[in-house]
C-alpha cells in the first residue's frame, strides 16, 4: 500500500511530465501571439473639399473691377495625409492644395502639417514640427479649418497628460532665412510672430462633468524697415475657459486679457469676455444662447468717404483674439477679426447670439441662429449698433468618409457698419454656400 508521500510525489511526477509535453505548445502559441500582434500601422488618407459660394452686397469693388454686387466661385482643398504609429512613436505629413476653380498658375500649395511625436509610459510627450494647435473651445488657438488655407504653426510642444491633467509648453522661432548677415530678420515671414512662448494647463473635475483651462502667451513681433535696425515688441495674452457639460445642460465661459507692447511699441491693454450656454430637453433639440464682448480702442474715428481718418493713439485698447477659429464664433459672414476696419484700430464688438440645433432624421443636423451686432466703444457721431444677422444652415453624412453641408446668411447693417466697413448703401448682405467634404482612407497597413 503506497504512502501518502509516495501518492504526492507520484501525482508530482504525472504533473512535471504533463507540464514538460504542454509547455513547449504553450511557448509556441505565446511565440505565434506575439508575432501576430502588429506593431507598426501605416495610414494613407485624404480630405477633399469643394464649396461653392454666392455672395451679394459687402465691400466695395476696386476702381479697375467691374460693378458687379454679386460674387459667384468655388473654392477647393485637397489634403494627402501619411501616419506611422509604432509603441510610442507617432508621425504625420500633410500636403495641402488650396484654390478657386479656374485658377490659372495661382492657388496655394504647401506642407500643411509635418510632425513626429515620443509618448513614454507616465504621460510625458514630446511633439516637434510643423502641427495644428487646438486648445479649448478654439477662441484663441484653433485650426480655423473653415478657411481653405487654415492654420498649422512651426514649435516644438512639451506636454504631460494623466490622471485629469493636461500640461502643455508650446515654444516657437521663426525666421525669413539661414542668412549669415540679417539671420536673425523676420519680416511679412508665413508665421505672424518672431517667437512664441504658451502654456496650458487643463484640469478635468472627477466627480462633476467640469473642465477648467488657463493659457499663458507670450508673442515678439519684430517690426522696422530693413534698412533700419529691428526693434522687437512683446506682447502678453493670459485668461481661462472653463466649462460644463451634463449632457441636458451645458455652460462655459472665458476671459482674456492682452498686455505689452503692440507694433511700433504702442502700449496695449485689452480685454475680452464670452459666455454659451446650451439645453437639450430631448435628444433632438438643443437650444443655444451666448454674449461676447471684445474691448475696442478709445476715439475710434470714421472718416468720411475718400478721407484716411488716422488717429495717433497712446493705448491700444482693442482686443485681438490671436489664432483662434474666428468663423466659429463671429458670425458666418466673417466681417469680425477675419476681415479688417478702415485702419488698424477697432471699435471693438459686442455679440449677442440666439440658436436651435434640430435632428430631424439620423446624421441630418439643421441650424437656426441669430446675431446681434454693436460695438464696444462709443463714437463720435454714430450709434453702437452694427446690425443683425441670420444664418440657416443644415449638415448630412450620407456616410462615414462624406458629409455634405449648405448655408444661407442674411445680413442687415446699419448706417454704423455701412461707415465702418463701406458696405453697399442698401445695408443688405447675403450669402449663400453649399460644402462638401470627402475623407476617403486608401489605406491602412499594420505589421
Amino acid at each position: 500500500m503506497l504512502s501518502l508521500y509516495d501518492m504526492l510525489c507520484k501525482h508530482f511526477m504525472k504533473g512535471a511530465a504533463l507540464a514538460l509535453v504542454l509547455l513547449p505548445c504553450v511557448a509556441v502559441a505565446q511565440e505565434q501571439e506575439q508575432v501576430e500582434e502588429p506593431k507598426n500601422q501605416f495610414t494613407i488618407d485624404a480630405e477633399l473639399l469643394t464649396r461653392g459660394e454666392i455672395r451679394s452686397g459687402g465691400l466695395p469693388n476696386e476702381e479697375d473691377q467691374p460693378d458687379e454686387k454679386t460674387a459667384k466661385f468655388i473654392l477647393e482643398r485637397t489634403r494627402l495625409g501619411l501616419d506611422y504609429e509604432r509603441d510610442f512613436l507617432k508621425a504625420h505629413i500633410t500636403a495641402q492644395h488650396s484654390s478657386v476653380w479656374g485658377q490659372a498658375g495661382k492657388g496655394s500649395f504647401n506642407l500643411y502639417e509635418a510632425w513626429a511625436q515620443l509618448t513614454a509610459r507616465n504621460g510625458l510627450f514630446a511633439k516637434l514640427g510643423r502641427q495644428v494647435l487646438s486648445y479649448d473651445d478654439e477662441r484663441i488657438i484653433g485650426s480655423d479649418d473653415w478657411t481653405v488655407t487654415a492654420l498649422s504653426h512651426d514649435v516644438i510642444k512639451l506636454g504631460y497628460e494623466g490622471h485629469g491633467h493636461k500640461a502643455h509648453a508650446i515654444l516657437a522661432y521663426n525666421q525669413n532665412s539661414e542668412n549669415v548677415n540679417g539671420g536673425t530678420l523676420y519680416l511679412n515671414g508665413d508665421k505672424p510672430y518672431k517667437t512664441m512662448q504658451t502654456l496650458w494647463y487643463h484640469y478635468d473635475f472627477q466627480k462633476i462633468p467640469l473642465g477648467a483651462s488657463l493659457l499663458f502667451m507670450n508673442l515678439c513681433i519684430q517690426g522696422g524697415l530693413e534698412e533700419q535696425p529691428k526693434k522687437q515688441f512683446y506682447q502678453q495674452l493670459l485668461g481661462g475657459y472653463v466649462s460644463y457639460d451634463d449632457g441636458r445642460w451645458s455652460a462655459s465661459g472665458s476671459h482674456y486679457r492682452q498686455i505689452g507692447k503692440a507694433e511700433q511699441g504702442v502700449k496695449l491693454r485689452s480685454w475680452m469676455v464670452s459666455l454659451r450656454g446650451t439645453f437639450t430637453p430631448v435628444a433632438k433639440w438643443r437650444f443655444i444662447a451666448g454674449y461676447d464682448v471684445l474691448s475696442g480702442d478709445d476715439n475710434f474715428p470714421i472718416p468720411g468717404e475718400g478721407q484716411i481718418g488716422l488717429m495717433q493713439h497712446k493705448v491700444i485698447k482693442g482686443f485681438t483674439p490671436a489664432y483662434g477659429s474666428h468663423h466659429k464664433f463671429y458670425g458666418a459672414m466673417d466681417f469680425f477679426y477675419v476681415s479688417t476696419y478702415l485702419n488698424t484700430f477697432t471699435p471693438g464688438l459686442q455679440n449677442i447670439y440666439a440658436g436651435i440645433d434640430y435632428w430631424p432624421i439620423d446624421k441630418l443636423k439643421l441650424n437656426a441662429t441669430y446675431h446681434f451686432y454693436a460695438t464696444e466703444t462709443k463714437l463720435t457721431n454714430y450709434d453702437k449698433p452694427l446690425g443683425h444677422e441670420i444664418s440657416l444652415s443644415a449638415s448630412y453624412k450620407p456616410l462615414k468618409e462624406v458629409e455634405i453641408s449648405l448655408g444661407y446668411t442674411f445680413m442687415k447693417g446699419t448706417k454704423t457698419m455701412e461707415a465702418l466697413k463701406r458696405v453697399d448703401q442698401d445695408h443688405c448682405l447675403n450669402w449663400a454656400w453649399l460644402n462638401v467634404v470627402v475623407r476617403p482612407r486608401f489605406l491602412q497597413v499594420r505589421w
